[in-house]
């Protein structure tokens, strides 16, 4: 049988799995581009928000980089080359 659960994370741990500082995690899910939700006085964001962010952060930088005349592909989005034009 297939486990169904979701993990939750810390807006710490995902700070951290980003390399981003916990104030922007926050901004992100006041602004609703992150799912989370509060747990008594704790918020935790499930894993699978992650992913749906993670998704629309990369079509958004496939838009800027086209934008900037920059033609992309998701292979190229993946490359650490590209993470240092953006």
């Amino acid at each position: 049988m297939q486990d169904q659960t979701t993990r939750y994370l810390r807006v710490n741990a995902v700070a951290e799995r980003y390399d981003i500082s916990k104030a922007t995690i926050y901004r992100a899910i006041k602004a609703g581009k992150i799912d989370a939700l509060l747990i008594g006085k704790s918020l935790r964001i499930p894993e699978y928000a992650l992913r749906a962010f993670e998704d629309t952060a990369a079509e958004d930088a496939r838009q800027a980089l086209d934008s900037l005349g920059h033609n992309t592909s998701a292979s190229d989005l993946d490359s650490d080359e590209t993470a240092e034009v953006a």
